[in-house]
């Protein structure tokens, strides 16, 4: 299961138990793309003690480098719908990694062809 940047941040918030026991079960295999690293330890209010969580959570989950395919392909879906740079890079890895996106925004990735999305609200 590719995991959506959103999830990564929720998973580090008190109220979003019900997320880290999804995450915890190990039904998955749980991956990010590196955009997602990016875009998460990238935030400039990140305080110190999340920074130190996250950087813990990105050194123990698979991490899926930007491919000439993967990059391709995330060319392909900007031209057919406005979406941002990540949210292209992240469907696109999902896609070409035939597993299914975890994210809370689902409306960023509708009607994506072979684009298979759970959303939060659903675990």
């Amino acid at each position: 299961m590719i995991l959506d940047s959103n999830i990564v941040i929720y998973s580090i918030v008190p109220e979003y138990e019900n997320l880290r026991n999804f995450l915890k079960e190990k039904e998955y295999e749980l991956a990010v793309s590196v955009i997602t690293k990016l875009e998460v330890l990238g935030y400039h209010r990140l305080a110190q003690d999340e920074k130190e969580i996250l950087t813990h959570f990105f050194a123990v989950t698979r991490k899926i480098p930007i491919s000439e395919a993967i990059l391709e392909k995330a060319i392909y879906l900007k031209q057919l719908k406005k979406m941002s740079i990540g949210d292209a890079i992240i469907a696109a890895t999902a896609i070409l990694e035939n597993d299914i996106l975890l994210t809370n925004n689902e409306e960023d990735f509708e009607n994506i062809e072979g684009l298979r999305v759970k959303p939060m609200k659903s675990i």
